[in-house]
């Protein structure tokens, strides 16, 4: 990870059958593209990667997030509950939605924690947003027991979980809908760009309206399509889509260099006795675009992430005092400084998070990850595992 490290020229050929038209816009010019539709290529790959009924490319995950929510017609009075430890685009995408996050606790797994979700179920309470952080699975066959017992959605934030499964099931595809980042970061990238599924044909139709102004795509001429439902601007452009077509042709390349390098990695660090690593709900579906492990103390993991990174160990993070990841410094989201205000069944709804305190810290704070070069060669894994293993004793 990530997936523009293994750039070449098939990258490049998808672009210029773009570039030879001129047409980036992913809808109309039918004349003049001369066949060429690089987005519904990508969702198709995205369908048998998958095994989802639809899939819809976005622009981002967090346009994805928000349009899916849409989609199942979460909103204003709606309540979703979330985890602590994600990236802010979670929130961020729940609030555009015009719904009111509610944020629980994680376990030992890194994501949302069942228990926590049963104890934050209100009346107003909507949906359920497991979140798949650093390539894993959540509980995610007890997170819909719940949902399904509750009569509540399930939508999966797998925005860094592509080609991650569950028992054999692609994550993204468990819940009502699942989400999904290509983001220049992540493992497989369009550069900017997001997708949602799901095996619902009707949340289908209603994203495709939604991410497009609310054009009903029914006509070859889009000034004369329909409009149901209003809309906003989420498309991607078919430059995008390109990089990312050319990109999901190499993810199982990708998996494999990344699962192997995770376990010469993995295998050296179960040689220090104190640390503790992730609970993995399936080991097997891991897309192991990380390692991640606990010290023993929140002062000891400070100080392995400092030894790590001086020892030269690239990728390294020590989540608790990350600004985007973990709610311990979402300053702007405990404060609400939301720049364009914010609506009165959010605000109302909202707890006061500069006064809640997480059980989840006790976890964060003594967790590490280790993020899984793709560029690695067998050398460069076994000397990195090396490295690693020293720094962290050192500390120990």
């Amino acid at each position: 990870m990530p997936g523009w490290e293994f750039f070449d020229e098939n990258e490049k050929k998808q672009i210029d059958e773009v570039m030879e038209t001129g047409i980036i816009m992913r809808f109309g010019f039918e004349g003049q593209r001369k066949a060429r539709w690089k987005a519904r290529e990508m969702e198709a790959e995205i369908c048998k990667k998958t095994g989802a009924a639809y899939a819809l490319l976005l622009a981002d995950g967090t346009a994805a997030i928000t349009t899916a929510l849409a989609a199942l017609g979460v909103g204003a009075g709606d309540e979703v509950i979330m985890p602590p430890f994600t990236f802010v685009a979670t929130f961020e995408s729940i609030m555009a939605a015009g719904a009111t996050p509610i944020v629980a606790e994680i376990d030992d797994t890194l994501c949302l924690s069942p228990e926590s979700v049963l104890e934050c179920i209100t009346p107003r309470t909507r949906a359920v947003m497991p979140v798949h952080m650093c390539g894993a699975a959540a509980r995610i066959d007890e997170l819909l027991e719940i949902c399904r017992a509750k009569n509540l959605l399930l939508v999966e934030d797998a925005c860094q979980a592509f080609g991650a499964s569950y028992r054999g099931k692609p994550l993204g595809t468990i819940g009502d809908a699942g989400c999904y980042s290509f983001d220049f970061n992540k493992m497989v990238t369009c550069g900017e760009g997001g997708a949602m599924v799901t095996n619902s044909r009707e949340t289908y139709e209603r994203a495709d309206m939604y991410h497009d102004h609310g054009h009903d795509h029914t006509l070859n001429d889009r000034g004369a399509e329909g409009h149901v439902f209003s809309g906003y601007n989420y498309r991607i452009t078919e430059l995008h889509a390109a990089l990312g077509l050319a990109q999901i042709a190499k993810m199982d390349r990708f998996m494999s260099i990344q699962r192997e390098n995770k376990r010469v990695l993995k295998e050296k660090l179960s040689e220090i006795k104190d640390l503790q690593f992730r609970t993995m709900t399936d080991p097997d579906g891991d897309c192991a675009t990380f390692l991640s492990f606990f010290m023993p103390t929140e002062d000891l993991a400070r100080k392995a992430a400092a030894s790590l990174k001086e020892a030269g160990v690239a990728g390294v993070f020590h989540w608790y005092d990350n600004n985007w990841h973990y709610i311990r410094n979402w300053r702007h989201f405990k404060e609400r400084n939301f720049m364009n205000g914010i609506g009165s069944d959010i605000l109302n709804g909202m707890p006061d998070y500069t006064k809640r305190t997480f059980k989840s810290d006790r976890l964060i704070s003594r967790c590490i990850s280790i993020t899984i070069g793709l560029k690695w060669s067998p050398g460069d894994a076994r000397g990195i595992a090396e490295k690693a293993a020293d720094a962290i004793g050192n500390v120990l």
